[in-house]
């Protein structure tokens, strides 16, 4: 039989936005019922950030005593044993697990139903023998890989982000299709323990971010060995006669094979419903597939909302915990809070790292925006310096007012440093507010400070300012 309920808020999917979403409204008061019909967590914590994150870790590491050397030191690398860098990620995974457990859920009051859901009416969802009737409801479904239209590519095994971290042996030889953040992290990862890698993007390498920028990611890649080939379409996928991969590039006299052990797809992620019923609760999607959403991340069923990647919009983790801000104050307070990306940041880790938030130079440029560009070097900071990882740099794009519109950090940490700039446009902040922040010395986040500051070099170092100092001290 069919168990029935009635709860304040019903949530399908136990990834980031929706664990954000449950964890808040039941610790509020409300009463929440979760579906989950995987691992709990979503794919952040058990295929996407935290493993490729960990693996990164391992690739940095044996980098690090590879490079010794700059530091005055001899250290030495064995070949890696690679059942202990999947135990190291496997751990990590591990230690993180309990903070989205059932138990912890439950815990804090949620009702978890360990299957999958589908709406069966347009307030009322269904799964593992119980039927949900709730007065607000919250897709936060995820995406999945996305796998281009290949020939042959469906007849040959091939990894995602979804399987790579499983793999029992190193890959001798990986191709990894895709240029974006997935394909540069994970090729620079394996190449760094000892894969010979090849990647190939049929369009520009990083192509949302600063090509300064990127350039400097380039770079690095291609000192760990990375073989990237840009502008080249994959136009046939076979297996080889080893139980390889073959990869054929461009078409008739111009076609060039690759060969490799393992192929990775990294061709980005998409939104997914199957499955889910919409129709049956009245929620609408456009000719592309994506939910149809307002400002405030209400579906055309204004009962029911969407969080993260199901929304449609930029596919980070901290997006989803954004948007669960945005759906609790909207479905418990009444209140007409909006979704706003103005100061969400990206990042892409590897090393260097590259970060970003808000319009690049080339959306400005489109939009016909005028703009400032302020730079400073990671080899004019002295941490840097002392660290012997001097690649890089920050540019800020400022309005003739001052006003910080975007800014980019490549290099080590630029992750963390990228919040300063953030926090600044979020805040709609003048360059001075970071110009005249004390920050603790040596730390590479005075960067930010030197970038900001050489806003006021023209005029504090003018014709005009050495003629008003040169007569104010006729009378010190």
């Amino acid at each position: 039989m069919t168990e029935s309920i009635a709860v304040d808020l019903c949530v399908i999917g136990a990834g980031a936005g929706g664990l954000s979403v449950a964890a808040g409204a039941s610790q509020m008061g409300a009463s929440v019922v979760l579906f989950e019909r995987g691992a709990m967590g979503g794919d952040c914590l058990n295929v996407g950030c935290v493993p490729s994150k960990a693996l990164l870790a391992a690739g940095h590491a044996a980098h690090t005593a590879r490079s010794a050397g700059r530091f005055g030191l001899d250290a030495a690398v064995r070949p890696v044993d690679w059942p202990r860098v999947r135990e190291h990620v496997r751990g990590v995974i591990a230690a993180i697990a309990p903070i989205d457990s059932v138990e912890r859920y439950e815990g804090l009051g949620v009702r978890v139903i360990q299957a999958h859901a589908r709406f069966v009416g347009s307030r009322e969802v269904e799964g593992g023998g119980v039927r949900v009737r709730a007065k607000f409801m919250v897709i936060a479904t995820g995406s999945v890989p996305s796998v281009p239209p290949v020939p042959g590519l469906a007849e040959v095994p091939y990894l995602t982000n979804e399987s790579i971290f499983e793999l029992d042996d190193r890959p001798e030889h990986l191709l990894v299709l895709g240029g974006g953040a997935i394909g540069v992290e994970l090729a620079q990862a394996h190449a760094r323990l000892g894969c010979r890698v090849t990647l190939v993007e049929a369009g520009q390498l990083l192509r949302a971010e600063d090509p300064e920028a990127t350039e400097v990611v380039r770079r690095s890649l291609e000192g760990d060995g990375v073989t990237i080939h840009e502008g080249r379409a994959v136009t046939k996928v076979a297996r080889s006669a080893d139980g390889g991969v073959l990869l054929s590039l461009g078409d008739g006299d111009g076609v060039e094979t690759l060969a490799g052990s393992h192929l990775l797809v990294a061709a980005g992620r998409r939104v997914a419903f199957d499955g889910l019923d919409l129709e049956r609760a009245g929620i609408a999607t456009d000719a592309r597939g994506r939910l149809v959403l307002d400002a405030r991340l209400r579906t055309s069923n204004r009962r029911v909302f969407a969080v993260g990647d199901a929304a449609g919009g930029p596919q980070f983790t901290h997006v989803a915990g954004a948007h669960a801000g945005v759906v609790i104050r909207n479905a418990l307070f009444r209140l007409p809070a909006k979704a706003d990306n103005a100061g969400v940041p990206r990042v892409t880790y590897t090393a260097p790292e590259l970060a970003h938030v808000g319009p690049t130079e080339a959306e400005l440029r489109a939009a016909g925006t005028r703009f400032n560009v302020l730079r400073w070097s990671f080899a004019e900071n002295d941490r840097a310096q002392a660290e012997r990882s001097v690649e890089g740099f920050t540019k800020a794009l400022v309005a003739p007012n001052g006003r910080i519109l975007g800014a980019t950090v490549v290099g080590e940490s630029a992750g963390e440093l990228v919040s300063l700039w953030g926090l600044a446009i979020a805040q709609g902040l003048k360059v001075g507010a970071l110009a005249g922040l004390t920050i603790a010395y040596p730390t590479r986040a005075e960067i930010v400070r030197r970038a900001a500051g050489s806003w006021y070099i023209p005029t504090l170092f003018s014709d005009r300012t050495r003629a008003v100092v040169r007569f104010l001290m006729r009378f010190a």
